[in-house]
């Protein structure tokens, strides 16, 4: 692509996103009435939730690879169409083995179009000076679809009265993504990529470069932790604002406990659009691993702060916004952390690894905020952990080593 026309893959890559994302994020919303219909407690929702975000990482680095091999946009729309087909076994459903085998291929699907094989498209086909700017901007088409589609999916849900009929509109919407691949094609990058390296590199040998750096095992456990976090507050927030019985009433609208749940996820969702748009411009005037560290240190305070604060419906919207503007700064910030470290040639599938990281966190956020208030029933116990990661996390990222790795040049051998 050239310098004009990298602006396609940005644009495509935002509303794949928003899409895959911003209709994950919405389970969150479908907890209790799916439980209360399967006749089931909240641990077995959460725990397909949870499977489907573990399964993301354990195939992101396969899907990393296919995309550094044959291509980023054959692969994404290839995940796209089995993140379709899941959608449809989740919307026709009715019993424990349904909704976890549409977890999965939700999962699958998503580990082949989510941040790690679009925003290295990204990092191949955007110029170096404007790749900060340009992984800001796709990187926000996450939360864009977390601000307005977990909204609407509420919306949609009260309407109807039925969970079902919202899963089918979802599911209708993320066929979407399978035609916007188109626009992230970078075949031929990856193709002078490889030449300008010598192709010499072999995933074998590239794998054990990077697990010889303490800096990237660094990262691929320090992600747990924002894995843990986004999965927790992203499944489990809505129903503990519901559990709190907290709504909202503002100028002559109401809005239920369950609705106030879905906005603040969306007001999440709509303050991150600036939040992964400045992290991400900060890190090319700033160490990226610095940045890291800081934004881990506030999301442990934002934490703390809320549940010593007394609970209100102008305490869970501030909380919302603060969460926002910390909530997927990390992604552009360690996404093009790794790309800075090893290059573009191994890139998708160095982050997929990375990736793996922060969904086994997601699977332990998302899982155990449900089987501790199965266990509790409460809470309390997740939002205290949830800060003690998040300072764990801070500490992890300081010693971080941010430099390019050095190669020695293969000496050319006489014919």
């Amino acid at each position: 692509m050239t310098s004009r026309s990298y602006w396609t893959a940005v644009w495509c890559g935002f509303l794949v996103l928003a899409i895959g994302l911003g209709v994950r994020q919405s389970f969150g919303i479908f907890l209790k009435p799916v439980s209360a219909e399967l006749q089931v407690g909240r641990e077995l929702f959460s725990f397909g939730i949870a499977l489907s975000m573990l399964l993301m990482g354990v195939i992101a680095p396969f899907s990393g690879r296919l995309c550094d091999r044959f291509g980023s946009a054959p692969t994404i729309a290839g995940g796209g169409v089995l993140y379709v087909l899941g959608m449809v076994v989740t919307a026709v459903m009715d019993d424990a083995f349904l909704l976890i085998l549409g977890n999965v291929l939700v999962g699958v699907g998503l580990s082949a179009a989510t941040f790690g094989p679009v925003l290295g498209v990204v990092l191949r086909v955007a110029p170096p000076a404007k790749q900060a700017l340009a992984i800001g901007i796709c990187s926000a088409g996450g939360s864009f679809g977390q601000f307005f589609i977990v909204p609407l999916a509420a919306i949609v849900q009260s309407f109807f009265g039925d969970w079902r009929p919202t899963v089918w509109a979802l599911t209708i919407m993320a066929a979407i993504i399978i035609f916007l691949a188109a626009g992230l094609n970078d075949s031929k990058e990856i193709a002078a990529n490889r030449k300008a390296e010598g192709g010499g590199q072999t995933t074998r040998e590239a794998l054990s470069e990077a697990f010889s750096q303490r800096s990237y095992v660094l990262l691929v456990v320090g992600y747990f932790v924002c894995g843990f976090h986004v999965a927790f507050l992203g499944g489990h927030l809505p129903a503990y604002i519901s559990d709190k019985g907290i709504g909202l009433t503002l100028f002559g609208k109401t809005l239920s406990p369950a609705e106030l749940g879905g906005w603040a996820i969306g007001l999440v969702g709509l303050f991150n659009i600036a939040g992964a748009v400045i992290w991400s411009s900060m890190g090319g005037q700033y160490k990226r691993k610095n940045l890291l560290c800081m934004l881990y240190l506030l999301r442990a305070l934002v934490f703390l702060v809320f549940i010593l604060a007394p609970l209100s419906a102008a305490s869970v919207l501030i909380f919302a916004a603060a969460l926002g503007f910390l909530w997927l700064g990390t992604v552009p910030l360690t996404t093009s952390l790794v790309g800075f470290i090893f290059g573009p040639v191994h890139l998708t599938m160095l982050n997929g690894i990375v990736f793996f990281g922060h969904q086994v966190g997601s699977f332990v956020g998302g899982w155990g905020g449900g089987r501790l208030f199965d266990l509790q029933g409460n809470y309390d116990m997740m939002w205290w952990i949830a800060i003690g990661l998040g300072i764990v996390a801070a500490l992890m990222h300081w010693p971080i080593v941010e430099q390019r790795l050095a190669r020695p040049t293969a000496v050319p051998q006489p014919a």
